[in-house]
């Protein structure tokens, strides 16, 4: 065997998890068609194919087994990260992901890293969730000066609230149009608009969007010219957001060099892992060895938590 062989060796590898995980998500993605087969072409019987079914009868044990009581990719979840998925669907993801994970970290480093590969597989799932969530929620505070414009221009145009808030739904761009048209079908179904846009705003962690749904409820209360209103709360956002994209232009110098502080001294030891194994194999091998990395990375945690306390500006 030459050189070359362990890298087309891993490519290989890496290939055959890419092709694995998507057909896992084209098939757990099989049977949600907005039209029937039957209504496309009249007379054709919609058979399955055998690895659908063997998805299906996996979701369906999932969700009678483990979706009950665990509180992993709960349906809160996946809908703050915008992900279309059910939660018995998300678990079977995970869980197929870690044992192809395993089972490549067992071929190229050993039980061990094969076992470091199943453990890390859950919490980089709730780390994936977690960055999906923030970005959602970005997103959705960067739109909102847009939206109390469209909300505005509708009441001056005669449309009554709820008139306005499904126009919104109906044009603004996700993630601001699923969360008005979520506000728009539980009002429809009976629920206050206000504690609808509380929800709303407790669940994007929305500030902003909680100054909106005050207003309504004092124009509710006292009257007045409720699209003047929303045009002062649009302009006091509009500010908010300038002084919070100046404290992120400042503070990115901090952020990136927590990121390399961070990220030098594990990406060196995995470098030294892979030039020199012998030299790094003096850590798995003594009790001394073991205790060192446990400080080191009980101290990498602790100078991670102080720079992200640095860096981290609330206001």
């Amino acid at each position: 065997m030459n050189t070359t062989d362990p890298i087309f060796f891993t490519v290989g590898v890496a290939l055959c998890f890419v092709s694995l995980a998507i057909l896992l998500l084209s098939t757990l993605g099989t049977g949600k068609s907005g039209i029937a087969l039957s209504r496309r072409r009249p007379g054709v019987i919609d058979e399955p194919s055998l690895l659908t079914r063997a998805a299906e009868s996996a979701v369906s044990f999932v969700d009678r087994n483990v979706s009950k009581n665990a509180r992993f990719g709960t349906r809160e979840s996946l809908e703050q990260a915008g992900l279309r998925l059910r939660q018995a669907d998300f678990i079977l993801l995970v869980c197929c992901v870690g044992v192809t994970t395993g089972v490549v970290g067992f071929i190229l480093g050993g039980i061990f890293i094969g076992l470091l590969f199943v453990v890390l597989t859950p919490f980089s799932a709730m780390l994936f969730l977690r960055i999906m969530t923030n970005r959602r929620r970005a997103k959705f505070d960067a739109q909102l000066g847009d939206t109390i414009q469209m909300l505005a221009g509708g009441l001056r145009a005669g449309h009554s609230l709820l008139r306005s808030v499904d126009a919104v739904s109906q044009e603004a761009d996700s993630p601001t149009s699923e969360e008005f048209a979520r506000l728009v079908n539980e009002t429809r179904l009976g629920r206050d608009l206000r504690d609808s846009m509380l929800d709303a705003a407790r669940r994007l962690k929305s500030e902003d969007f909680d100054w909106i749904g005050q207003a309504i409820e004092i124009h509710r209360e006292v009257g007045g010219n409720l699209a003047e209103v929303l045009d002062q709360v649009g302009e006091t956002i509009r500010e908010r957001s300038e002084i919070k994209g100046q404290v992120k232009s400042l503070s990115a110098e901090g952020k990136l060099s927590a990121y390399i502080l961070v990220a030098l001294p594990v990406g060196i030891f995995l470098y030294l892992s892979i030039a020199n194994p012998v030299y790094t194999g003096s850590f798995y091998t003594s009790v001394l060895g073991w205790i060192m990395m446990g400080f080191s990375v009980i101290l990498l945690a602790l100078g991670s938590f102080w720079l992200s306390r640095v860096v981290k500006i609330k206001f």
